[in-house]
């Protein structure tokens, strides 16, 4: 086994070509196997760390859903995270709101996402999202609510372990290398589903993926918390501001419909042009954005306010300047609000997110490959696996789900065209940009990484391979675990 892994480990080099799809232009990347031209690493035997079989890689709302319905279809599963938590963008952003956007005529995804806001909710870690039907997470007590929901599926955790190579053999993951405080190890696996965001482990794999070049991705932000609000004064202002979203205009550019442009948001920009006007903050910082939730206690929480741009979120560099910069912009938009913000005159930085939040990176080729119609035009698909609704917010346009409309999503989307047990799931699924900007949301995020889970557990329970299985049984499974797919 250790040669076997260890002829795996040769360092691989990127493919780059422009490719035009959808009238985007986006980049091919691949990987080739070749050593580098600074350093070999030398032979060594790695210890098995476990083996099971399927192995979920990132612990995000699509990485839980994704173990847990494949648990709850019969398979014996890992989960493994990076963090010391679970819950993603949840726990470690921060971003609280898995899904944000409801109002009256919304009809929602069901299944895993669901079952977590009520866990939730039951334990009392939940909060009521500002102008519509939505409620925010508390990301401190979803760290719980994850573990809770772990243990109960007789799920495998591993946290503070990074998945940093894979185990190919015709065509097939037979595992994949970790790195933790116990050292470099594996993890063996009949199947893998990657539930890291930026489809490390399909990228790895040598998967054809594509991304965006670094100015027309989204931005990347500095979520953080502010205590010493004044609930009553800060509300008291927003009614009567009455920010909707036709002020997402400038920095943002965005584009919506009449309808949409009417309804309330919760929106700070004024708030910071005066305080560059003042001189209270450098000019051009590009402060504004959204507030979300304050408590009875005077918390603000989840305030969407900081954002960095041609970030590229695969480049440690990159991720340290934003993360860096960003810190020191929270602090000016904390100063910006004490000076112009009724409510915010004594508030102070509560905490910053554990990390980066994270909107645009690599993207599947899949077997199907997702588009701007689809999610637009309430696509059917007969692989479907699930629904969302018409809900699109990135690159620069927002649709809001105000009117029933509501779109299925295909297994197709997360089948990888190479490796035949490998299945992705999350915001790196298959797709052009806006179709990216529906599906990157968390909500959206539980049904493809639930649809992964059951389609990993019936692929082992039928002997079939992830890219050729019968669909049918898969749809049976999810239906019988509360999931609508259509």
């Amino acid at each position: 086994m250790g040669k076997e892994i260890d002829r795996m480990i040769a360092r691989l080099n990127n493919i780059k070509n422009h490719i035009t799809r959808n009238n985007e232009k986006r980049i091919l990347i691949t990987r080739k196997k070749t050593f580098t031209d600074k350093m070999i690493e030398s032979e060594k035997e790695i210890p098995i760390l476990d083996e099971c079989q399927i192995l979920v890689v990132g612990g995000g709302p699509s990485g839980i859903s994704a173990a847990i319905s494949a648990s709850r279809a019969g398979a014996d599963v890992i989960l493994m995270e990076k963090y010391g938590c679970f819950g993603g963008t949840i726990t470690t952003v921060g971003m609280e709101t898995i899904a944000w956007y409801r109002y009256e005529g919304t009809i929602d995804s069901e299944g895993i996402g669901i079952e977590m806001e009520k866990m939730a909710a039951k334990m009392g870690g939940t909060i009521k999202f500002p102008y519509n039907d939505s409620e925010c997470l508390d990301g401190e007590y979803f760290k719980y609510v994850a573990d809770e929901l772990i243990r109960q599926n007789n799920i495998r955790p591993y946290l503070h372990t990074y998945a940093v190579e894979v185990i190919i053999e015709n065509d097939k993951i037979k595992g994949v290398i970790t790195e933790s405080k116990s050292g470099r190890m594996a993890i063996k696996a009949k199947r893998v589903i990657d539930c890291t965001g930026d489809a490390d482990i399909a990228y790895l794999a040598g998967c054809e993926c594509t991304i965006l070049e670094k100015s027309d991705r989204m931005s990347v932000t500095n979520v953080f918390n502010c205590s010493g609000i004044d609930k009553n004064k800060f509300i008291n202002y927003a009614n009567q501001k009455k920010a909707t979203y036709a002020d997402w205009g400038d920095d943002w550019n965005q584009k919506t419909t009449d309808e949409n442009k009417k309804l309330l948001s919760p929106y700070l920009a004024d708030e910071f042009k005066e305080a560059e006007k003042k001189g209270i903050i450098p000019k051009n910082s590009n402060i504004n954005g959204s507030w979300s939730t304050i408590t009875n206690e005077g918390e603000a929480k989840n305030l969407n306010l900081v954002h960095s741009r041609n970030i590229d979120a695969t480049n440690v560099k990159d991720l340290t300047k934003a993360e860096m910069e960003g810190r020191k912009k929270c602090l000016d938009a904390i100063n910006a609000l004490k000076e112009t913000t009724p409510g915010f005159e004594n508030a102070k930085l509560r905490n910053y997110s554990m990390t980066l939040g994270i909107r645009d990176t690599r993207k599947i080729m899949g077997k199907y490959n997702l588009t701007n119609y689809d999610v637009l035009n309430q696509a059917k698909f007969t692989d479907s696996i699930g629904i969302f609704p018409e809900f699109v917010d990135g690159y620069s346009v927002l649709t809001l789900p105000t009117t029933g409309r509501y779109f299925q999503v295909p297994y197709g989307c997360l089948v990888p065209i190479k490796i035949n047990n490998l299945l992705v799931a999350g915001r790196c699924v298959a797709g052009d940009k806006i179709s990216h900007a529906a599906m990157r949301n968390m909500m959206a995020c539980t049904v493809t990484g639930q649809g992964a889970g059951v389609a990993a557990a019936i692929s082992l329970k039928n002997n079939e391979t992830t890219h050729d299985l019968n669909i049918k049984y898969v749809q049976q499974e999810l239906i019988k675990q509360k999931v609508r797919i259509k």
